[in-house]
C-alpha cells in the first residue's frame, strides 16, 4: 500500500512525482529466480521539487567487502524478519544512511531485478525499490558509510557526465559505462538500475 505523505504530491512539483509512479504502475518488472542467489533490495530515493536529486553512497574500504569503496544507492541482504524487500530497502537505508523512509518517505514502485555479472562477484539478486520524500532530508552515513549525499538528478544523467571507465580484472581488461560526479565514479550494477530510472522518466527529456 502507497504511504502518501505530506504536500509533495499535490505541489505543482508533485507532477514529476506522479509521472513516475505512472511510469512505473505501467510496466511489470522483470523478476529473477535463481534458487542458489541471494535477495537483497536497494533504494532509489528520489526528492519532490523543481531540482530532483537522488540519494546515493559510498561504502568504506573493507576488507572481504566486494563492493568496498564503491559508490551504490542505499540497500543490502534480505533479513529473515522484512516482509518484503521494500521493506529490506526502507530498514537498510534507515541503517545506512539514518533515513526512515517507512515514515517519511513513499513508495512509488519498482525497477527490473539485477544480478552482478561478473564470475567474481557474490549470487545475489537485487530489487530496485523506488521511493520518494519531500526534500533533501538530513542523511547520516553509519560506520559501514563513508559518504551519504544526495546528487541532482539533471547532472546523473547529463552527457558530459558519463565516461568509458576501464579496469583491470582477473578476467582482463574491461570496460564499463560509468558517470562520474562529486569525486564519484557510479558504475556496475548501480549504474544500470541509475540507467533504467533514467530510461523511465525519458533519457534526456527535460523534466516536467
Amino acid at each position: 500500500m502507497l504511504r502518501i505523505h505530506s504536500q509533495f504530491v499535490t505541489s505543482a512539483s508533485g507532477n514529476f512525482l506522479q509521472q513516475v509512479r505512472d511510469a512505473l504502475g505501467r510496466r511489470v518488472p522483470a523478476t529473477l529466480h535463481d534458487e542458489g542467489a541471494q535477495r537483497a533490495a536497494v533504494a532509489l530515493v528520489v526528492t519532490a521539487g523543481a531540482d530532483p536529486a537522488l540519494l546515493f553512497v559510498k561504502r568504506r574500504e573493507r576488507t572481504g567487502d566486494p563492493w568496498s569503496g564503491h559508490a551504490a544507492f542505499p540497500g543490502g541482504y534480505r533479513s529473515t524478519a522484512d516482509q518484503d524487500l521494500l521493506a529490506t530497502a526502507e530498514r537498510e537505508t534507515e541503517e545506512e544512511t539514518g533515513l526512515a523512509l517507512a515514515t517519511v518517505g513513499q513508495r512509488l514502485g519498482r525497477l527490473d531485478d539485477v544480478y552482478p555479472r561478473s564470475i567474481m562477484l557474490p549470487k545475489v539478486i537485487v530489487t530496485p525499490c523506488v521511493f520518494a520524500v519531500e526534500a533533501q532530508l538530513p542523511v547520516t552515513p553509519s560506520n559501514e558509510i563513508e559518504r551519504a549525499l544526495w546528487l541532482p538528478l539533471d547532472q546523473l544523467r547529463a552527457p558530459e557526465n558519463r565516461q568509458s571507465l576501464a579496469l583491470e580484472t582477473p578476467l582482463g581488461r574491461r570496460e564499463f559505462e560509468s558517470i562520474r560526479i562529486a569525486s564519484l565514479t557510479i558504475w556496475g550494477l548501480t549504474e544500470r538500475v541509475l540507467a533504467q530510472f533514467i530510461e523511465l522518466i525519458g533519457g534526456g527529456q527535460a523534466l516536467a
